[in-house]
């Protein structure tokens, strides 16, 4: 274990008293400087190990690499990974894989696959996807509307929303069709204290129904009926039940979605024995614009997905009773259409 006895030079040993009590450098680096200063002062490798907590061997190297090479044997040999900038090109490569998609017959990338397709740092992939907004394992669904008069229809549905006219009612209608009255078969565990609420897996199914709702945009108010079929005479008989919810006279404006039951001759003699009622068709797949859409979906999260029915006749009453409440305090939606130049004209609103 000799190697000699290390000197040191003056500049050496202020170097070295500076790492040891350094509060900056790695501890490593510290503790490699106050071996040698150990030596120096002429400890023993037993006190020098029992103090800093090290093998003989350890001391033993650094003082080889001390005498050897001075202060800088005492700095490591590895560094690590060279630090690697990431470059212009390396984005646009990036970017171009991930729009390109993958060739192993899967859909998309992740972050870890293409960083080995790459031979770059997974982090360095997801900086890129985070920077330019990229992010492949998201998908949504669109449907474009193939309907010629798209934005005559359109720009006619959303002037009722800005600007309804003056002593009438607008009605958003549409029917939510097959309902199903599911019981679940095992109780329900109701949440508690760091556990959700469970259902069972199982059900028995009670039937279906359908649930007709009008929308009032202009109180938020919505009047109902549920029945076992969406058929044009029950669409009729709901449209029926609107004027008869109105004063007479008063004109109502209805925006109704494309549905053949909403265009039969039944509905057309309704409409001309009812000249106060007009029906407003929605462009093709475009539901977005009928409002109680937006409604039904309320309802079905609030009642329909999580709720178990014993019958058609416990599922009709819930829906009933939750819409009477649902009136209690219904506010109309605010229909906000903030660029009415970048599709519609504003002269056909």
């Amino acid at each position: 274990m000799g190697l000699g006895r290390v000197v040191l030079a003056p500049p050496e040993r202020r170097e070295l008293e500076r790492r040891a009590r350094s509060r900056t450098l790695a501890m490593e680096l510290v503790k490699r400087a106050k071996v040698i200063l150990m030596l120096a002062a002429g400890r023993s490798y037993g006190e020098i190990g029992q103090r800093l907590g090290c093998t003989d061997r350890y001391i033993s190297l650094w003082k080889k690499r001390f005498k050897q090479e001075r202060l800088v044997g005492l700095d490591s040999c590895y560094r690590g990974a060279a630090y690697r900038r990431r470059t212009a090109q390396t984005e646009a490569r990036i970017l171009e894989l991930t729009r390109c998609g993958p060739t192993d017959g899967s859909t998309h990338w992740s972050s870890y696959r293409l960083a080995k397709e790459m031979g770059v740092s997974q982090s360095t992939v997801s900086r890129v996807w985070r920077q330019f907004g990229l992010q492949p394992h998201r998908l949504r669904s669109y449907m474009a509307s193939d309907d010629p008069e798209f934005e005559d229809k359109a720009a006619d549905i959303i002037g009722l929303y800005l600007k309804p006219p003056v002593h009438a009612a607008v009605f958003c209608v549409d029917e939510k069709s097959a309902i199903q009255a599911l019981d679940r078969l095992d109780p329900v565990l109701p949440l508690s204290p760091g556990r959700a609420e469970r259902h069972g897996f199982e059900y028995y199914r009670h039937g279906t129904l359908s649930l007709y709702g009008a929308l009032n945009t202009q109180t938020g108010e919505v009047l109902a009926k549920t029945t076992a079929r969406h058929t044009s005479a029950e669409f009729v008989d709901f449209l029926a039940q609107i004027v008869a919810s109105q004063p007479p006279a008063r004109q109502i404006h209805v925006v109704a979605d494309n549905l053949s039951a909403h265009k039969t001759k039944r509905v057309s003699d309704f409409l001309a024995a009812n000249p106060t009622v007009r029906i407003h068709y929605t462009p093709t797949y475009s539901s977005w614009l009928n409002q109680v859409e937006i409604w039904f979906s309320k309802i079905q999260r609030q009642v329909i997905s999580r709720g178990v029915f014993t019958s058609l006749k416990d599922l009709a009453r819930k829906l009933m009773r939750y819409i009477r409440n649902y009136n209690k305090t219904a506010t109309p939606i605010r229909w906000i259409y903030k660029n009415a130049a970048h599709r519609i004209a504003p002269s056909a609103i």
